[in-house]
């Protein structure tokens, strides 16, 4: 049997607010949000007496997913390295219109560039920016000849 598709990305935070908002001022759309607890959620994560908040957002072209999670209990775990280079997720790349007007509009809800834009051959600019709790997202542009 083969994967069917995979079906969005999971990212704990701890202010659920900034990070939809970060997400959205990207260009993602809000799907839906509220709480999650109970039984099948301690199963899935074998952790006892889960409560969180979630928020499901979607790519323009409807086929990526975000699930921004907020742990009220138990706590969120803290203290790993967020650097480029540490082992485990590390960013989301996501693939823009326009770079440098999507930075601007980043900028406004805490968006930092991690290095600088940068430009692959004569195919793409990329960066690396890092949002909310410290989260990275790559950006790519197309360039077109």
């Amino acid at each position: 049997m083969t994967t069917k598709r995979m079906d969005h990305v999971g990212v704990v935070v701890t202010d659920l607010k900034a990070a939809t908002e970060f997400f959205v001022a990207l260009g993602m759309e809000l799907l839906g949000e509220g709480p999650a607890s109970g039984q099948w959620v301690d199963d899935i994560a074998g952790l006892p007496g889960i409560n969180i908040d979630i928020a499901f957002l979607r790519t323009p072209d409807g086929h990526g997913q975000l699930e921004l999670t907020s742990f009220r209990s138990p706590a969120a775990v803290t203290g790993g390295s967020n650097a480029p280079n540490a082992v485990g997720l590390r960013r989301v790349m996501f693939t823009v219109e326009d770079i440098h007007d999507t930075l601007a509009r980043l900028r406004l809800h805490g968006g930092v560039l991690v290095g600088e834009v940068a430009q692959y051959e004569d195919s793409y600019l990329l960066c690396y920016v890092r949002g909310p709790e410290g989260i990275i997202v790559s950006l790519s542009q197309e360039l077109t000849p």
